[in-house]
């Protein structure tokens, strides 16, 4: 068989990616373009063309893995066979990554009982009912809904909300190099890298057509926000950040980015929590409609 060659995500190719994601769409936040292109500078992600079907597949010295192709249903399957080869050359496993409950059936359909799947609930993504995150209304939210109504009291005609456009995006930039110096990103790998696709996006919002919001107390940046659409009914939120000795400023950034420039959706996708105690907690109070899971895809050993 030919080699399949797989590169880096680069700005030129985002009109083909986009298109595959846009005909064939999930709710995971990984598939959008702008997630790849800014990831793939941290994490070890080519891309190819496989028997017409999109595939990503993440390989260092360690483990060689793909995420579930996009494409049409036999051209899928199809590339899932050259993938499988490809593996069986390497003589290491066919393994999957991030593949959600809809794909698996798939799998399961065209081969049963041939794979497994083990979820993994750090990498599952919590989505919620714009609606709910824009009022915030009913019981289980008057929390939020306080810290709202607090920020609003505490800085009655001091604040303003605004879309992120290249007039304000440099005052974003600004703030977010303050907030990186605030939180010891320099110190930490993980946080190193998300400040590093903070920066990107921001650097290339218009290139890669994302939405973003902004907070001002006083005509100063304290909050910023970044997503773009995934599907018809859903929003990705990729980023938000805010100062945290700003009390209610990110509940205030949340709400208000819902509520200016996501109301076209019934979905929000606020991504993963990735395992951390803290983000967790937070992300659980706004109470999530329904998670999107992902979980490794291993073929079953035969006895």
């Amino acid at each position: 068989m030919e080699e399949v060659q797989f590169k880096r995500a680069q700005l030129e190719d985002k009109e083909i990616i986009t298109r595959y994601f846009t005909n064939h769409t999930s709710r995971s936040c990984e598939r959008t373009f702008a997630n790849v292109f800014l990831w793939s500078r941290k994490y070890p992600v080519t891309w190819a063309i496989v028997e017409q079907a999109l595939v990503f597949k993440s390989e260092d010295e360690e483990h060689l893995a793909f995420a579930f192709p996009a494409g049409e249903p036999e051209n899928v399957k199809k590339a899932l066979e050259v993938l499988m080869q490809y593996s069986a050359q390497r003589n290491v496993p066919f393994q999957m990554y991030n593949v959600t409950p809809e794909y698996y059936a798939q799998l399961e359909e065209w081969y049963p009982g041939r794979f497994q799947i083990e979820y993994v609930r750090d990498d599952a993504d919590y989505v919620y009912e714009s609606e709910k995150l824009a009022t915030l209304s009913g019981k289980k939210l008057h929390g939020k809904r306080n810290h709202i109504n607090k920020f609003k009291a505490t800085y009655e005609g001091r604040w303003s909300y605004e879309k992120m456009t290249r007039d304000n995006v440099e005052d974003c930039f600004q703030m977010a190099l303050k907030w990186r110096e605030e939180n010891g990103c320099e110190e930490d790998s993980e946080k190193r890298s998300e400040m590093c696709v903070t920066l990107n996006s921001l650097r290339l919002l218009e290139e890669l057509e994302l939405t973003g919001g902004v907070l001002r107390i006083d005509d100063e940046v304290v909050a910023f926000t970044i997503g773009e659409p995934i599907c018809k009914d859903t929003f990705v939120v990729h980023i938000e950040k805010a100062f945290a000795d700003v009390q209610g400023a990110y509940p205030m950034i949340n709400q208000q980015f819902v509520e200016h420039e996501c109301m076209n959706y019934r979905y929000i996708n606020r991504e993963e929590d990735t395992g951390s105690e803290g983000l967790r907690k937070a992300k659980l109070s706004y109470r999530p409609a329904f998670m999107v899971e992902k979980g490794y895809v291993t073929e079953i050993e035969s006895v």
